[in-house]
């Protein structure tokens, strides 16, 4: 059934739902592992040249062993970096601590390691709170000037403003960065609590649809083929003593509704066709058994059919006119005491239209539908045409019968 497919398990949520992550929202997350990774081929590729740099021209320097020691310490304790994370644990600040301490230490003697210092903002913004960051940003820049200034031997414009202005740009663009992933994160929790809600409300109406149709179902069935039996045995009751053969009749009569309702709860439980539909092949002959069955002594039941469909109707489209059918007579046969009932499917150019006439007592439609105490009935037809694109409508009189009408279009689909 289309209800039942759609409808996904009790607590069970679409893999989107949960995720919320297509190929937009994986971006951020990409984006920032891409950077992370330039960053840390960024250092040791700084680091590496540092290095070559100084033993270039400082080869026979006493420090030189130092810095090569220095610079081999920093290579390993930024290897060990990633592994702790970047949240501010205790043990991710002690080693941002260490790699900072060295990489001073390192800087003092060999002021070309300073250019180490790009990836060392990054990994410092990543891991602190902001205003830490930032301290820390302002911090390494000002070592990066001095050692740079040490290194030029004057005190050169460009050295003195070119570190802060590329400390500048790389805070900005961090802190720019930063403002913008918690945003998509917001955006990725709203979508995925509004995915989760519209899930939560699909099941919902899922369910209430299934009701609804559980309703319908067991009002055109069970429910009407139990009030038939309880009339006929009610009234085999009655004269059982004056009128044994007529009460017998009435027995046999009601098991064989009770047969018959049987087969319809087991293809209901199935969710298949009408037992009437499945045993005629087609609406016209199930419409003629369902007259003959519901022809009785006190009531007598036509059918008339006019036009033949250019083209087989939908399951959906015949359940819902037998069932309509089925439903009308069970309210002429229970409320309007007639005594003639008349069933006219009539195949028009654009429509199917069925009627069903009767001379019973009639009623005020108006007064009848704002009723509270009214029947399931009517509201169960009007739903279920509804589902294949049809209309009902009532047309009765006091004292002068009533005609209910069924209207579906030739081209409908089922809902």
């Amino acid at each position: 059934m289309t209800v039942r497919e759609q409808v996904p398990p009790e607590g069970a949520v679409p893999e989107r739902a949960v995720t919320g992550r297509g190929d937009d929202v994986e971006a951020p997350d990409a984006g920032t592992r891409t950077l992370t990774l330039v960053m840390h081929a960024a250092f040791f590729v700084l680091l590496g040249a540092s290095l070559a740099r100084y033993l270039a021209r400082h080869a026979a320097d006493p420090l030189t062993p130092w810095v090569v020691a220095l610079s081999a310490l920093l290579a390993a304790l930024y290897v060990l970096g990633p592994a702790l994370g970047t949240r501010p644990t205790p043990r991710r600040l002690i080693w941002l601590g260490a790699v900072v301490a060295v990489w001073a230490v390192l800087v003092v003697p060999a002021p070309s390691f300073a250019w180490c210092a790009v990836p060392l903002f990054y990994t410092g913004l990543r891991t602190l709170p902001p205003r830490a960051a930032i301290t820390l940003v302002v911090l390494l820049t000002a070592l990066v000037v001095a050692a740079q200034l040490k290194l030029a031997g004057w005190p050169d414009p460009n050295v003195a403003l070119a570190p802060p202005a590329v400390a500048a740009i790389a805070t900005t663009v961090f802190v720019v960065m930063e403002g913008q992933a918690a945003r998509q994160r917001v955006l990725i929790d709203d979508l995925v609590r509004t995915r989760r809600e519209l899930a939560a409300t699909e099941r919902r109406e899922g369910t209430l649809a299934e009701r609804e149709r559980l309703a319908r179902e067991i009002h055109d069935t069970l429910a009407q083929g139990l009030s038939s039996q309880r009339m006929l045995l009610q009234a085999a009751d009655r004269i059982w003593d004056t009128s044994p053969d007529a009460a017998r009749d009435h027995v046999r009569t009601a098991a064989a509704i009770a047969e018959r309702d049987l087969a319809e709860a087991r293809r209901f439980v199935h969710d298949l066709t009408p037992a009437d539909l499945a045993e005629a092949g087609d609406l016209a002959e199930a419409l003629r058994t369902l007259v003959a069955r519901e022809s009785t002594g006190s009531l007598t039941v036509r059918f008339h059919a006019e036009g033949t469909p250019a083209a087989p109707l939908s399951e959906m489209v015949q359940s819902a006119l037998l069932r309509t059918a089925q439903g009308a007579l069970a309210n002429v046969r229970e409320h309007a005491r007639a005594t003639t009932a008349t069933l006219t499917l009539t195949c028009l150019d654009d429509q199917l239209v069925l009627d069903v006439a009767d001379d019973g007592r009639g009623f005020t439609p108006g007064l009848r539908a704002s009723s509270p105490a009214r029947g399931h009935g009517l509201p169960a037809m009007r739903a279920r045409l509804r589902q294949v694109g049809g209309a009902l409508t009532i047309e009765s009189t006091p004292g002068e019968g009533t005609v209910v009408s069924a209207c579906v279009p030739l081209t409908s689909e089922p809902a």
